[in-house]
């Protein structure tokens, strides 16, 4: 069984920068994804951020306007996130993909609980 622990959200204001954190734990295996989701108020969780096994590859979600940026070491994977803006707000949640790289949804497989952040205007 894999296990994902976030940690690093808050409340924040406009403009604002977050580091969020994430450690991976138990049966991972040797080479995978790591990614960032987000679920804001009302809405679907969507892909924000992954990053491949060796950290060599990265893809972002259009919508971040290069404000985001993921990044890992070995087990633990990262998401510095500069100029935060209201449309931010949401449950981030860190997720395991077995595959070398990925960027969609379904290719990842575990999931942490997720860590709150609030954007203010």
């Amino acid at each position: 069984q894999v296990s994902l622990q976030e940690s690093g959200g808050g409340l924040v204001q406009t403009g604002d920068s977050l580091r969020l954190s994430c450690v991976a734990s138990g049966r991972t295996g040797t080479n995978y994804a790591m990614g960032w989701f987000r679920r804001a108020p009302g809405k679907n969780r969507v892909l924000v951020a992954v990053i491949s096994w060796n950290g060599a590859s990265t893809w972002y979600a259009d919508s971040l306007e290069g404000r985001f940026t993921i990044s890992r070491d070995n087990n633990k994977a990262y998401l510095q996130m500069n100029n935060l803006k209201p449309e931010d707000t949401a449950v981030y949640t860190c997720a395991l993909s077995p595959r070398l790289m990925a960027n969609t949804e379904g290719a990842f497989g575990s999931w942490g609980q997720g860590t709150q952040v609030t954007v203010s205007s």
